[in-house]
């Protein structure tokens, strides 16, 4: 049984757009809330709060990263992100950021990496990949979470590196930046891990991300949508991409190194049923709802072969000639045999045979059906089919044990089985099957 974790990104992917997707979806918010617990003490001046909100009509999940006032960055105050703000400009420039959806201020914050902060903001430390790393080492989590919220910021580290040309160890991020990144990253791994727990995931699946054009106002300037950390995870990872005719900063660079992290394919299964579904919000108001949804689907088992179809038309051949040939055809491995009405030259009412076979019978088959009809000719098709999974067992039913067919989710009870027990106890067929078919389909 195949399960995959589908991140559908038509609006766009940011950290706090997936951890509330993730918790819609079923990850365990108690593992979220001791892992969060566990880095207070090394990690300061923020709260978290998961809600349900309203976006464009739609109920989501909403998480967000609550910072105290001293950290506080405005990360969604979307005048001064898309707008021409003035007046409070400089006073506050080191607290805005340009992040999307759930403050993902990693990617830019260290543009400080000196040490020196304007308007008195000496007292913020700045932290580096090494010290983050710290952190997650002493945080509550499982190994794969803590393995999987490295990975993500390994990737933020790198796309920095090569933005700003500098070796990854001296790439730093001061403490607004890495208060709210650390609890976003984490706080995915942890849902994602959990995810994995609950529902043995084998594949992940991260649609296209869908970006914005325009420009996006950041600490330290205004810089191009995608901006450049986004732009080289795109790059480095081979995510697609579809740029939307829409202003705005879509793909945040935390939400594409998740994207990058966790995504095996781009393409989900031929056919499958979705298990769970998710709906994470975005805080940024856009024209398009900031919206991403998640999806546990699982693989229907198919099986892909090739089979032969071999047809003849006949007119002149008596009744009991064609039901003496089913029953040979069946005899010698036919898959299936059947009959079709068709009107032939000069109006003659005929019948097309039909015999569906594995190509190793087609030679036997057809020459049953030279013997035993009055056919001159026989077409042959090759085709393609796609069949589910058979198997066929005993299984207990209130009649007793019975012969069944499980095809693909769903257990029939055999004909020939049924049939013996409804003439034995004289029940009637079609009632007997349906509440036997129940019984081996309860859930």
């Amino acid at each position: 049984m195949k399960r995959t974790l589908y991140l559908e990104c038509y609006s766009g992917i940011s950290g706090d757009m997936t951890v509330a997707a993730l918790l819609d979806l079923g990850a365990d918010q108690k593992a979220l809330d001791e892992a969060v617990d566990s880095i207070r003490p090394l990690v300061p001046g923020f709260d978290i709060a998961v809600k349900r909100v309203q976006k464009a009509g739609i109920d989501a999940c909403d998480f967000e990263v609550i910072l105290d006032k001293e950290h506080e960055n405005h990360d969604h105050d979307m005048e001064y992100l898309h707008g021409h703000h003035h007046g409070h400009e400089e006073e506050h420039h080191h607290e805005h950021d340009h992040h999307h959806e759930g403050k993902h201020h990693l990617e830019h914050e260290h543009s400080c990496e000196e040490g020196h902060h304007s308007h008195g903001e000496g007292h913020h430390h700045h932290t580096g990949l090494k010290e983050i790393t710290g952190v997650l080492n002493r945080a509550k989590l499982t190994d794969g979470a803590r393995a999987l919220a490295l990975k993500i910021f390994g990737i933020l580290a790198e796309a920095e590196s090569k933005a700003h040309n500098k070796p990854v160890g001296e790439v730093h991020f001061h403490e607004v930046g890495a208060v709210d990144s650390i609890v976003d990253i984490m706080s995915a791994a942890v849902c994602l891990d959990s995810l994995n727990e609950k529902y043995n995931i084998t594949t992940v699946t991260v649609s296209e991300l869908y970006e914005g054009h325009g420009s996006v106002r950041c600490q330290h300037g205004i810089l191009p949508v995608p901006v450049p950390a986004t732009a080289n995870i795109m790059e480095a990872y081979g995510l697609p991409v579809h740029f939307m005719d829409m202003q705005g900063e879509f793909v945040t660079p935390t939400g594409a190194a998740i994207a990058a992290a966790v995504r095996t394919t781009d393409r989900l299964p031929g056919k499958f049923k979705v298990v769970a579904s998710g709906i994470g919000a975005g805080k940024r108001n856009y024209e398009k709802a900031s919206l991403l949804r998640a999806m546990i689907v699982e693989e229907l088992e198919e099986q892909r072969d090739k089979i032969y179809k071999l047809e003849s038309n006949i007119d002149d051949c008596p009744g009991e000639a064609f039901g003496y040939v089913m029953d040979r055809l069946f005899e010698e491995g036919a898959r299936d045999v059947y009959y079709t009405p068709i009107y032939m030259k000069k109006n003659r009412p005929a019948y097309q045979l039909n015999v569906i076979c594995k190509e190793e019978d087609v030679t036997k088959l057809e020459q049953i059906i030279f013997r035993e009809t009055t056919t001159i000719g026989i077409r042959r098709v090759e085709m393609e089919r796609t069949v589910l999974k058979r198997e066929k067992r005993m299984d207990n039913t209130s009649l007793g044990t019975l012969e069944v067919k499980k095809c693909g989710d769903r257990v029939y009870p055999e004909y020939e089985a049924l049939a013996a027990v409804c003439q034995e106890q004289e029940l009637p067929y079609l009632e007997t099957y349906n509440r036997v078919f129940a019984e081996l389909n309860k859930k």
